[in-house]
Order: structure tokens, then sequence, then C-alpha cells
């Protein structure tokens, strides 16, 4: 008996982690950094508000999200359709949309991160990292080596950040008192980052991992909330580490250039914090962002494939594979800038939360049939249902900014 306990004991330790670190790596992508530098250039300190916000937003929403998906054992379209008929699959239309949109903007961010790493064309970084993300869903070993990838990049991510942070010498106090006490708040600010953090695919990727995984069912209900409560920690802290890094280089006097779709301010703070080497470091860093997100929103976004008849391994690696050179041939078809791709995807998939939070928020409260009968926490659900109503505010927020986008 204890000889097959530790197996069990690693395999549900390796799924945690390999969930956490998806999550954590789609909701930290190129579109965040991006919007990250831009708001922190505009608003300085206040900044810090509007990430401790969608932080608190990401923990209502990815709580309830694994916790339910972790009851019912099944993918998030598949308890959808069994909760409304129909809903699953609109849901998974609209993710595999809001996703393909967003791998579009992830390539992009790719295609910036070697440019700025090793000069290489912004298309042709694109397609080389689109590319490697295809070699690893082909690989016969595509399940531990995406686990690898992921925790492997995200760690990078983190230790070159801080270094960044610590070189810029931010105003730490100044920045933690805004966070509680800003001098003034903007609401759209908020809902632009909340829709780019954790808007369509994101919601899910981490949840759908442990359902690969096998942790579902009451028993592993505590490990699940574990794993949840430790992803937003992870992606809290990064989000913040990210901010200091720019606020330090902001604070100092510098004006970073905002102006013009060609514009890219992270790159600037990095340059101005670092030298050089900040810019290699800015490019690694937005790099293995965009790259991770490329893995997560293909991997997560295929996972909604299933209602529609797409189940073995073999025919979900294909559907990535094409999923992944579909938003290759969009991004390098396509003739807008990089910068106005990340800020478009972010405005999207803000319409697609509020519509799976709906679901999730109804089954939890009326359909304990779908959770084995588990009658689930009433905080958290009234939580949930707070935040709902609040993301469908930010949801009509991001239909203006869709419109304003294609207006121009």
């Amino acid at each position: 008996m204890h000889v097959s306990e530790r197996p069990d004991t690693a395999a549900l330790r390796g799924g945690l982690i390999a969930a956490i670190f998806l999550m954590a790596t789609s909701a930290i992508g190129p579109g965040f950094i991006t919007q990250t530098a831009t708001f922190t250039a505009r608003m300085g300190s206040a900044f810090a508000f509007a990430i401790l916000v969608s932080v608190i937003i990401d923990f209502v929403v990815q709580l309830n999200i694994w916790r339910i998906t972790a009851l019912t054992g099944r993918r998030a379209s598949q308890t959808a359709n069994m909760a409304i008929p129909g809903a699953g699959f609109l849901l998974a239309v609209l993710v595999i949309i809001g996703g393909l949109a967003f791998n579009v903007g992830n390539i992009a961010g790719a295609g910036l991160g070697l440019n700025a790493m090793l000069g290489l064309d912004p298309k042709i970084g694109g397609a080389l990292s689109a590319v490697l993300a295809i070699a690893i869903f082909l690989s016969r070993r595509a399940g531990l080596l995406l686990d690898r990838m992921i925790v492997g990049l995200g760690l990078v991510m983190i230790v070159l950040t801080v270094f960044v942070a610590l070189v810029s010498n931010p105003p730490v106090g100044e920045a933690l008192r805004q966070a509680v006490f800003p001098d003034f708040v903007d609401f759209a600010t908020i809902t632009t980052i909340v829709g780019g953090t954790v808007g369509g695919y994101i919601t899910y990727s981490g949840a759908h991992r442990l359902l690969d995984k096998g942790l579902t069912g009451p028993e592993n209900l505590s490990a699940v909330t574990r794993a949840a409560l430790t992803g937003i920690a992870v992606t809290g802290v990064m989000r913040f580490i990210l901010f200091l890094a720019i606020l330090g280089v902001v604070a100092s006097g510098v004006t970073l250039d905002l102006s013009g779709q060609a514009a890219n301010p992270a790159a600037q703070a990095f340059s101005v914090a670092a030298g050089e080497w900040g810019m290699r470091v800015f490019g690694i860093v937005l790099w293995a962002a965009a790259l991770t997100s490329v893995i997560g929103a293909a991997y997560t976004s295929v996972s909604f494939l299933d209602i529609f008849g797409v189940r073995s391994e073999r025919a979900r690696s294909l559907a990535t594979v094409a999923f992944i050179a579909f938003s290759l041939a969009v991004y390098v078809a396509m003739g807008t800038a990089p910068a106005a791709i990340l800020v478009f995807v972010g405005g999207f998939n803000g319409l697609i939360l509020p519509i799976g939070l709906t679901i999730f928020t109804y089954i939890g409260f009326a359909r304990s049939d779908l959770m084995g009968g588990h009658r689930y926490n009433r905080i958290l659900l009234w939580a949930s249902a707070i935040t709902c109503a609040l993301t469908w505010y930010m949801g009509a927020v991001s239909v203006s900014s869709i419109f304003a986008f294609l207006g121009q």
C-alpha cells in the first residue's frame, strides 16, 4: 500500500505545479507586459491600485472555476451544456475565437521579444517561436515537455524581472501606499488589465490542466484550492514586480514614449534601467511570456473542442498544431503593428469572461447535481456573483474599446 502512495503523491504535486504555472504564465503574456508599461508611464504609483484590484478579481474567478471544474470532473464546455443546453457550444466557440485572437497577439509578442533579444525581424521571430511551439505538441512526450517548458520559462521571467526591479530602484513604499489609498482611480484601466489577464481562455487553462492530470472530485478539492491560491499568488507577485521594475524608471524622471503604434514602453524601461543588457533581458522576458502564452492559448482552446467530438490524443495534437499554424498565418498576413494587436485582443477577451463566470456561478448556486451533490461554499459563490456583475460592466467597456480599435 505504501509503495503505491509515493507515485500518486508525486503525480499530484507535478500536476498541481503544472496547472499553477500554466495559469500564471498565461495570465502574464505580452499584452499584460505592454499594458503595464503603458499604464505605469501614465499613472505612476497610482497604477498599483489597478493591479491589486485585478488580483482580487483573479482570485474570485480562478478559485471558483478551478473548484467547480474539479467537482464536476468535466471540461467547462461540457459542464455548461449540461447546466444550460447550448451554453457549452456558445462558450466553446467564444473561447476558441478569443484564443485565436489572443494567439495572434502572443506570436506578435514573441516576434517582438526575439527582435529585442537578437535583432531578428519580428515576423521571422514570431514564425520561429510558433514553429517551436508546434514542435513541442508534436513530440511523443508532449505532456512532459509542456509542463517543463511552462515551469522553466515562468521561473526565468520571474528571476530576470526581479533583477530589473532591483536595478531600477522603485519607490516601493509609495507604491504599497497607493495600492490601498490611490491618489486617483481609473476604472477603464482596471477593465483593460482584467480583460487581458483573466479573460477568454486564461480562465480555464489551469483548471483543464488539472482535469488532464486526473485531479478531480471532493477528495482533491483542498489540493485544488491550494493550487489555485498559489497560482494567483505567483501571478500577483509577478505583476507587482513587473510594475515596480517600470515604476523605478518612471519615478526617476524618464518619460517613456507612448506615441504611435510602434511604441514599446516596456522595452524602453528595461533599457533605461539596465542599458544594453536591459534590452536583452526585456527580450528574454517578453519572448518567454509570449511563448508560454502561445502554448497556453493553444492547449486550452483546443481542450474546448471535445464538445465537438475532438477527444483522442492524436486528434487534439493535430488540432493544436493547426490552431498555432493558423494564428501564425494571420499574424504574418496582417499589416497591423504588434502593439495594436495586443490592445485589441485584451478588449475582445474581456467579453468572454462574464459569460463563463455567469454559467459557473449558476452551477454553484443551483446545480449541485453536476458536482456530485456537493453543496458549494456560499461565501465564494456570493463573491463570484458580485464579481460577475462587475465583469459584465467590464464587458460593455470592452465592446467600446473594440469599436474604437476597428474605427482606427
